[in-house]
């Protein structure tokens, strides 16, 4: 999966969110609870990881995401992205001031080991 290069280097924070469900307009938050916040290599990890997530064609379910990532910028008030991850199509939804339009949606092999291990880290961190 590509991310965008701010989004690498700019980001100090990563919030967990568990999706309850799809926001209400384009480019609106996704509903949900926070369930972790990472910061330091935690969040320097979670992007390797997601760097890592193997490309894979359109396999549409209709989105139904289950989590969330918001990364935020050091003063933590920016929001530079939010990526949302559905497991059963396999597709990762992005939108925020540091995504292009390029990336904005792209889809990864869901039962990939790098993708299996994001998903453990999720479930880690809430319910």
């Amino acid at each position: 999966m590509q991310l965008p290069a701010e989004v690498l280097t700019g980001t100090a924070l990563i919030e967990v969110v568990r999706i309850s469900a799809l926001p209400a307009k384009n480019g609106a938050p996704y509903p949900g609870r926070t369930v972790a916040h990472w910061s330091g290599s935690e969040v320097t990890d979670a992007l390797a990881l997601i760097g890592t997530l193997p490309g894979r064609g359109r396999h549409r379910c209709g989105f139904s995401p289950g989590w969330s990532i918001r990364g935020y910028e050091d003063s933590l008030e920016l929001v530079l992205f939010e990526a949302a991850f559905c497991f059963s199509c396999h597709e990762v939804r992005m939108h925020g001031p540091a995504v292009p339009p390029a990336l904005a949606t792209q889809f990864f092999h869901a039962d990939a080991p790098p993708a299996q291990a994001l998903l453990a880290l999720f479930r880690a961190a809430g319910p």
